[in-house]
């Protein structure tokens, strides 16, 4: 990890431990919101201090009544010009909690609102990127160096190490491992209209993620993320042997309720893929903490998964109907 997220990060971590904090809320938009709510999900296990995922403008309109002095919000926009998201943040600060920003820029509005700024690079895909000083590893380096700085445990060093030692060569080693299935993917699905995601836990933040951004904004695939543990709640009357669903299982606490859901789609939808976290090669994450990195590998196989279905549809990723074009 480069010199200049050491400092970032320490002066951010220091200035957490030095506050008497009641709460956490990690805030964003789209694909930087469900990047965040992993932490949120990390911190809900491990301590008692309670925190909440928001997205951004809700966060203002909803303003919880916890928000204050005493408070911890995280924020997050890749190009740091999200105007919700720069809003909300300021809205914090003027509440007087402890504000820290992740952005790919530097200088940005979302930067320039907040108190603490977490820099982290960013790269097209198949470019070159070593995977400590992505936004996700930096996410995780800001999370677990906070409860190993308020609660000193094994469990964070080992997390904040597999950060910084195994990471990039566990994204690597999947993504090789993948390839094939995601090129498989690419050639089989490129005619559908209609693609769900399907996970718990942890993981859900990365079928969602897929749906909204990968497969709608990207693909113009209509999708939605389906919790497992919802998938018998009323999603499951639309499963049939012609729709597709990926089904991303994890590990640890919620698995068992991404293997019911897997069982009976499987039996009634011929089109189920499978992405199982007990298949990645995990050597180099400590095994106590291997639960709360599977859905940062499962990211990686799937925006392969969908690079190559791009690939196959002619239609690129970076393409935009609305987006970034006209005034919403």
């Amino acid at each position: 990890m480069n010199q200049e997220h050491v400092q970032q990060l320490e002066a951010a971590i220091q200035a957490v431990a030095q506050r008497k904090v009641s709460n956490f809320y990690f805030v964003a938009c789209g694909g930087s919101l469900a990047n965040v709510t992993p932490a949120q999900y990390i911190l809900d296990r491990e301590i008692e201090i309670p925190s909440a995922a928001y997205s951004s403008n809700e966060f203002i309109h909803r303003s919880p009544k916890a928000l204050g002095p005493s408070s911890v919000v995280i924020t997050c926009s890749h190009s740091g010009n999200t105007p919700e998201t720069v809003a909300a943040t300021a809205f914090a600060r003027e509440k007087g909690a402890l504000t820290i920003c992740l952005t790919n820029l530097v200088d940005s509005p979302l930067w320039e609102a907040a108190e603490f700024k977490l820099h982290y690079n960013y790269a097209p895909y198949g470019e070159a990127l070593r995977g400590e000083e992505t936004s996700m590893a930096i996410l995780y380096r800001l999370v677990f160096g906070i409860l190993q700085t308020l609660y000193p445990n094994e469990k964070y060093a080992n997390a904040i190490s597999s950060i910084e030692n195994g990471l990039h060569g566990v994204y690597e080693r999947n993504k090789a491992l993948t390839l094939e299935a995601a090129k498989a993917f690419g050639r089989n699905y490129k005619r559908e209209k209609l693609i769900y995601t399907m996970a718990s836990g942890i993981n859900y933040s990365v079928a969602y993620s897929f749906a909204i951004c990968l497969l709608q904004e990207m693909q113009w695939i209509h999708s939605s993320a389906i919790h497992s543990g919802e998938y018998f709640h009323g999603p499951f009357e639309i499963t049939d042997f012609d729709v597709p669903f990926i089904v991303i299982k994890g590990l640890g606490e919620t698995r068992p309720l991404d293997d019911r859901a897997y069982d009976f789609c499987v039996k009634y939808s011929d089109k189920t893929i499978l992405i199982d976290a007990e298949t990645f090669d995990l050597e180099g994450i400590s095994p106590d903490v291997r639960p709360y990195f599977t859905n940062l590998v499962a990211g990686v196989v799937l925006r392969q998964y969908a690079q190559h279905l791009s690939e196959e549809t002619g239609h690129a990723l970076s393409v935009r109907r609305y987006m970034w074009k006209m005034e919403y």
